[in-house]
């Protein structure tokens, strides 16, 4: 099973160059953090950065909730991106049919598909939402996440949508690198051919346990050791309160020692 493997080897079996790298990052920096910048300028938003940036596999933003975005922004972030070695995540969840999700990933004000190696949808529209994406992504290299579920209360990505969600990342693997989800799938649908999708866990905290608008958080052990995710993804845990840098450092650690314990059951 891929959960057992250290993603070294993840990163040596893989085809998509993108979950390839973002492997080869995670083995290389011993992390598996993303931090979720949901701020609202871009001083911010580049503040945060460049202090966890160190700390961290992948960089999650909402490129759309700044108030002064500019392509000068784009530009930063690209360069702490190299300076640091991490991935850019945008969290864009487009829901779209096809042909307007390929314009909104290629076009417009934000041009996502030129700076961000990953990005993600719901898969509500049905399938031709990721073909759509395809055709922009795939000559560029990028990496696809589906939303197989949520960690907010009531989310209806649950049942028979979470298992079309892998059915259709299952058809189109050259793209579809792995899912938004609360555990792994494979196993609801069981195959005989080898695969390997990475899974983004939002929603956790070493403290608290809910903000009042329906988010619920699990710890990091939660998530990497007892439910077989792959990366922690963590926003005010990190930037609400306290010193980033360290803040970050501490989830880093809590994330990469479940990782470790995990391999070290795996190979029993």
């Amino acid at each position: 099973m891929a959960e057992s493997k250290r993603y070294s080897e993840r990163a040596s079996a893989h085809t998509n160059p993108t979950a390839i790298r973002l492997f080869q990052i995670m083995e290389r920096k011993q992390t598996n953090l993303s931090v979720s910048a949901d701020v609202t300028t871009k001083a911010e938003l580049l503040r945060i950065t460049d202090a966890v940036g160190p700390y961290i596999c992948c960089l999650k933003t909402h490129i759309d909730i700044l108030s002064d975005f500019d392509h000068d922004l784009v530009n930063q972030l690209t360069a702490l991106a190299e300076k640091h070695d991490f991935l850019i995540f945008e969290d864009r969840k487009f829901a779209d049919i096809g042909n307007t999700v390929k314009l909104q990933y290629s076009s417009g004000v934000h041009k996502i598909a030129s700076w961000s190696h990953i990005t993600n949808a719901h898969i509500v529209p049905g399938e031709g939402i990721v073909k759509g994406l395809a055709e922009v992504g795939v000559p560029l290299q990028r990496g696809l996440l589906l939303l197989a579920e949520m960690s907010s209360a009531g989310s209806l990505a649950t049942g028979e949508y979470t298992l079309e969600a892998l059915r259709i990342a299952r058809r189109n693997k050259g793209f579809c690198i792995g899912f938004i989800g609360q555990r792994r799938l494979e196993g609801l649908i069981p195959v005989d051919e080898k695969e390997d999708f990475i899974y983004m866990s939002p929603g956790v905290g070493l403290t608290s346990k809910g903000d009042g608008l329906g988010q619920q958080y699990r710890t990091p052990r939660e998530v990497i050791l007892d439910s077989g995710c792959d990366i922690i993804i963590v926003g005010r845990g990190i930037y609400g309160s306290g010193d980033a840098a360290e803040n970050a450092k501490t989830y880093q650690k809590a994330g990469w020692d479940a990782y470790l314990e995990r391999i070290k059951n795996g190979s029993k």
